[in-house]
């Protein structure tokens, strides 16, 4: 499956973005979908994941309460609400999908698809 992620800019603390990604194929339903990110010099982290059906999402601690995902899989689309924005989520911002066994929501991994990234810059 092809993943192309859009959506990232510039914005200032306190604002807020809404990343997508969209899939190639119809087999996107039967895949779980997350967002990493990777900032300057940093590793590549996890965000946010979606199981399949949608049922369930997973967040890190660092974005918990200001990140929202979901899923639309009719449009074959994920989204990523992101509220309170803050100078260390700059970063760029990865959409992966996968089958997950065992839960492991949380690892690179896990997911064999990734998207070519899009920039999001937090102003202070």
């Amino acid at each position: 499956v092809q993943l192309q992620a859009f959506g990232g800019g510039l914005v200032q603390a306190g604002g807020s973005l809404r990343l997508s990604c969209a899939a190639s194929e119809g087999a996107f339903r039967r895949y779980a979908i997350a967002w990493f990110r990777q900032a300057p010099g940093k590793q590549r982290e996890f965000v946010t994941a979606i199981t399949s059906g949608g049922g369930s999402t997973f967040y890190a601690d660092s974005v918990k309460g200001r990140f929202t995902m979901s899923r639309d899989n009719d449009k074959k689309t994920v989204y990523l609400q992101m509220n309170s924005l803050k100078p260390e989520d700059t970063a760029v911002y990865y959409c992966a999908a996968g089958f997950v066994y065992s839960g492991d929501y949380f690892r690179r991994g896990t997911y064999d698809y990734w998207g070519q990234g899009t920039l999001v810059t937090v102003s202070s």
